[in-house]
Formats: structure tokens, sequence, C-alpha cells
């Protein structure tokens, strides 16, 4: 989003604008440091209150997150999730919200994430059950692989996508077994306008690109074990 100069008190509007839907409000201040240096040294640290940054507003469960910043515009939805055709007309109703106070001058970042937590069996066996493009260890070593972290960045040119893939294997974080994190951050990059007419096409190309790489990424094994 193309910044502006953002008054505290228009944040804050988007609390008493939505707040029966979104009752719980959270100010977020932020702070700048500047360290000084001399001969080479640090020669002392300077602060500057940046004040009031953004307000996050949850709905009474605090599943539903909107996020209002001086610098951008997001909508979380926390586990469980629900469905595409529930969640897009709430994002889109605080889109319009965040529009008519903050007025942002065009959208330069359109993105959608997913970030999955996948439980697998305690007895885990070989990735290649589970995933289309997993680790691989070198022939020569014992193939035992206790964890694991991956990040690639792959690009759809036709559409102008991008999406950041992160694959990792965690144990005792979500359970006791082991859980697949598979976080899909795609997004398109430009200067658009602010209206849903120009950022539903976006969203829709995002989604189907998330859904490619996500049932692209799995096993049939892994996707029937969720059905």
């Amino acid at each position: 989003m193309q910044r502006k100069e953002v008054a505290p008190e228009t944040l804050r509007e988007a609390k008493d604008r939505l707040a029966p839907r979104y009752p719980i409000c959270i100010e977020r201040k932020g702070t700048e440091a500047l360290v000084d240096f001399a001969g080479g040294r640090p020669s002392g640290v300077r602060s500057r209150d940046l004040g009031l940054q953004g307000v996050w507003l949850k709905t009474p469960d605090e599943k539903s997150i909107g996020q209002f910043r001086v610098d951008g515009f997001t909508f979380n939805r926390l586990k469980p999730y629900t469905s595409w055709d529930e969640l897009l007309p709430e994002a889109l109703k605080l889109w319009r919200a965040y529009v008519e106070l903050i007025g942002p001058e065009a959208v330069t970042r359109v993105a959608l994430r997913y970030i999955n937590h996948l439980g697998l069996p305690p007895a885990l066996g070989d990735l290649d059950e589970y995933l289309t493009a997993g680790p691989r260890l070198p022939p020569s070593i014992p193939q035992v692989l206790n964890s694991f972290s991956s990040r690639i960045v792959v690009q759809d040119p036709e559409r102008e996508l991008s999406a950041n893939v992160t694959q990792a294997l965690e144990v005792g974080v979500q359970s006791a077994a082991p859980t697949l994190l598979l976080d899909i951050d795609a997004y398109r990059t430009g200067e658009f306008r602010t209206s849903e007419e120009t950022l539903l096409p976006i969203l829709s190309d995002l989604r189907t690109y998330t859904n490619a790489i996500f049932f692209g990424s799995l096993t049939e094994k892994l996707i029937k074990g969720y059905e």
C-alpha cells in the first residue's frame, strides 16, 4: 500500500465503527532505536517514539482479526478455518472500512497466506509417503531424518504471481507426534486501484495458485487422511 500520513485518531475510529462485530481492540505502538558510532565503537543509543502504528480488532472468540495499520491492512482467520466463501466477504467488509478511514492511494501488494500444520503418524517412516518434493539425504549416510526446514520462492509469470513456500518437520510443537508445516505465502506486487473490482480477480488468481501449491505438495495418502 502506498503510505500516507495517518493520524492516530483515524485508526481509533475503526474501533468505534466495527465494535459490534469486533469488540476487542489492541493498540500497537512503535519505537525506533538508533545507535551512534564513534571511532568504530558504539557511543550511544537514541530512541524515538513512533506513536500508534495500528489497531488489531478481534471478534469475541479472537479467531477473526482485522489489522488496521499505517502501512497496510491484513485480515487473519485463526483455527478453525471455515471457508473461502465465508471469509472473503468478511475480509472485503473490513477492507472497505479501511479504505474509507485511511484513504490509501493505491495497493502495492496483494497477498494470500495459508499456514498449515498437518499431523503425521508417530512412526513417521519415509517422508516421500507424505510429500511430493520433500528433503533428500545423501545415499551414503543413514536414512534417518529428525527434522528439516526448507524455503523456496516460486513464480507464475503468466499471472505475475509469486509465492514463498516453507516446509518444515516439527516435533513436539502442536503435539507429541510429528507435524508437517506447509506455509504458503502467495502474492502479486505492482500498483493497483483500491476498488474491489480490481482486487477480486487478483485474489481469485492467488487462491487458485495457493491451492495448486498445496495439493501439489502433498501425496494422495496424506490428503485422504484429512477428507
